[in-house]
């Protein structure tokens, strides 16, 4: 018996409507993660976008060591000041539960 294609579909759908509270939590962090890793990397774009504008005059083929040092430093701030809002959030979180 042939199914149409919009058919066969559907076992999958309702494979995940039946999904027990375990399995919903298991996929609820795994989508957290993935917004979290997304987010990460939407930052360091932003970060380097903001460094690439400060640092960089002239672009050219390669970039000098001051150049390159100034976006190291640049990048590597802009992630300590980052890890430590992250932080005094997470400190805040803590308290407000307790």
């Amino acid at each position: 018996e042939r199914k149409h294609f919009c058919c066969s579909k559907a076992p999958s759908f309702w494979y995940f409507a039946e999904l027990g509270e375990a399995d919903e939590a298991q996929l609820q962090h795994l989508v957290a993660a993935e917004q979290q890793k997304a987010q990460f990397t939407a930052q360091v774009h932003h970060f380097m976008e903001l460094c690439w504008d400060k640092c960089v005059e002239k672009p050219g083929n390669h970039l000098d060591s001051c150049t390159e040092n100034c976006l190291s430093s640049c990048v590597d701030h802009f992630i300590d000041t980052t890890l430590a809002i992250t932080s005094w959030f997470a400190q805040i979180v803590q308290k407000g539960g307790q």
